[in-house]
């Protein structure tokens, strides 16, 4: 009998140290679920304490589960961090001279990451881990250019958005019948409708437009492609939106002409596309304008300035400040509408293609002074910087920032249906 309870109580206490057991496996294998992902919170640079380059690091939480590096041109190291690696709130470093600026781009093993080294520096790169074997860090080594050359030839970049799409299914707005005369009411809803733009790509033909770092690119031309490409994607997502370009080839087309050419084709809004300059190559970031006269006293001197390459025009000339006054007031709606959508594409700009925002300002700028519906005008970023330079001129930069005001486009066109809809809703009531 002793034995048989024995046996009993052994076999519950056997029972419940066993389910224990599963029960502290579940929770070690949930815990480690947990604490799976890689916080990259920082990526930071130093120079070397000796002189001769400098010390990238990635602050990482965890050691990386690997990474490859390699360096396809002088000014170019890429590297490729495997892992699932989280990077919200991640400070990363600012423009410097040895190194201008690192990207990354979310991947679905992890992150691609592009370092862009000054062109007046002649470094090797090369990676290891930290001695905590937490942290990753990348050393540049300085060398002399002709060997850096031939290191390099042995590489061929990456391209982090080599096959770029847009995939997603157009949402098409129906508005109610009227149900009383529609044969006069659906011309006017077809002319309410948001249905057409245009998109103006900058300079062109004779007018080059600024000729960035080292003269080196064409404004001209790499607005030219990203107008082309954000005419596809509208083209292709919203079928119902009729693009119309004010060029579409190597063509000059007078500042005046461009605006008409929106007014003519009734357009809901007009886009034009340039790349900024300015004298320092360390300036950088994108700037999205709305007509106005702004809020300095300087605002008529700077269109004056933006336009002067078409100083000889005797309209241009006889432009004044009441002449943008009385379009503010007869134009108050267009104003509105054109700085919603300009915030729009500054908010797509910054978190789709990661440019640096240097705003949404009001500005008297002739292109957008001639048309008769919203419109507004993107500097894609500066040409005259050497990283912002390399990401505009690459197809994969030229079709982030072609997709950043796409949404912002597809987004304004929901609103203003939807306004639509229910005015014409209301109407029917």
């Amino acid at each position: 009998m002793f034995n048989k309870i024995t046996q009993k109580r052994m076999f519950k206490i056997h029972s419940r140290c066993t389910l224990f057991f599963v029960f502290l496996c579940f929770l070690l294998a949930f815990s480690d679920s947990l604490s799976a992902q890689n916080n990259l919170s920082r990526i930071s640079t130093v120079d070397r304490s000796d002189g001769k380059g400098a010390v990238i690091r990635y602050h990482f939480s965890e050691a990386v589960d690997s990474f490859e590096v390699i360096q396809p041109a002088p000014d170019l190291v890429q590297m490729v961090l495997y892992g699932d690696i989280d990077t919200t709130g991640i400070q990363l470093p600012g423009y410097g001279d040895k190194v201008n600026q690192v990207i990354l781009y979310k991947q679905d093993y992890g992150f691609g990451v592009d370092i862009y080294l000054g062109q007046d520096y002649a470094y090797m790169a090369d990676a290891y881990p930290d001695q905590n074997e937490k942290h990753l860090l990348v050393g540049l080594t300085e060398t002399n250019y002709e060997e850096l050359d031939a290191y390099s030839q042995q590489f061929l970049a990456k391209t982090w958005y080599e096959d770029f799409k847009i995939s997603e299914t157009p949402e098409v707005n129906t508005v109610p019948d009227s149900g009383t005369n529609p044969d006069t009411y659906n011309p006017v809803r077809d002319k309410l409708k948001f249905d057409k733009i245009v998109i103006d790509a900058g300079h062109g033909g004779h007018d080059p437009g600024n000729l960035g770092y080292k003269r080196s690119a064409k404004e001209k031309d790499v607005v030219l492609s990203i107008a082309k490409k954000l005419g596809s994607y509208i083209e292709e997502n919203l079928p119902d939106v009729e693009v119309i370009y004010t060029r579409e080839t190597d063509e000059f087309v007078d500042l005046w002409e461009r605006g008409s050419i929106a007014n003519r084709a009734e357009a809901d809004l007009f886009v034009s596309i340039h790349a900024d300059a300015f004298t320092k190559s360390s300036v950088r970031g994108a700037s999205v304008f709305f007509l106005g006269l702004g809020s300095t006293d300087r605002s008529f001197e700077v269109m004056k300035e933006e336009n002067q390459i078409y100083a000889d025009h005797e309209v241009v000339q006889d432009l004044s400040e009441e002449d943008l006054i009385v379009y503010e007031l007869a134009h108050s709606g267009n104003i509105a509408n054109s700085e919603r959508i300009a915030y729009m594409v500054e908010d797509q700009l910054k978190n789709r293609a990661q440019r640096k925002s240097r705003g949404v300002r009001q500005k008297g700028l002739v292109v957008l002074y001639q048309s008769t519906m919203p419109a507004i005008l993107v500097e894609t970023g500066f040409l005259t910087n050497p990283a912002e330079k390399r990401y505009l001129t690459s197809d994969w930069g030229q079709s982030l920032i072609a997709s950043a005001i796409y949404r912002a486009i597809k987004q304004y066109k929901k609103e203003q249906d939807e306004s639509y809809s229910l005015k014409a809703t209301s109407a029917n009531d």
